[in-house]
């Protein structure tokens, strides 16, 4: 019985061997797409340059004061001038000057607000109203040289 034993026990640890060798390779594969970073590992300059720029906008989305939270205007035009951003408490908005003026290229809601009122322009001026429950902001941006600037309501 000693050498059945013996038998017994080797086969055993040559099984675990075995398994444990095939999981640790199924895992190493399956890790790295689940972990990996896709296209790689950034720099802090590749990732400040890839939030500097506004994604484009979805064409034929309508940005109108019924349309759901995170809707967009159109998309911008190839003649497109200087763009810029801006934030409140009530949501965010990205506008550009262009030949017509200013216009607004996109807008969207903070959580717990919602677009009351747009007028996207091109125009001298254009604004963004967000409502919420206890508060409103309105967003008014005008071309100042070609820069888009944040001002004042009148």
């Amino acid at each position: 019985m000693g050498r059945r034993s013996i038998l017994i026990a080797t086969g055993w640890v040559a099984t675990a061997a075995v398994a444990t060798v095939i999981g640790l390779g199924a895992i190493r594969l399956v890790g790295e797409s689940i972990t990996g970073t896709p296209g790689g590992v950034r720099s802090a300059a590749e990732i400040e340059r890839a939030l500097a720029s506004p994604e484009p906008a979805p064409t034929g989305a309508t940005g109108s004061a019924s349309a759901p939270p995170g809707t967009t205007g159109p998309a911008p035009s190839a003649s497109s001038g200087a763009r810029r951003g801006f934030a409140t408490d009530g949501g965010t908005a990205v506008a550009e000057c262009g030949p017509g003026g200013v216009r607004l290229v996109s807008w969207a809601p903070a959580q717990g607000y919602r677009v009351r009122d747009v007028d996207r322009g091109p125009d001298d001026d254009v604004e963004v109203t967000f409502q919420g429950a206890a508060r409103e902001y309105e967003l008014k941006v005008r071309c100042i040289g070609s820069e888009p600037v944040a001002v004042a309501d009148d």
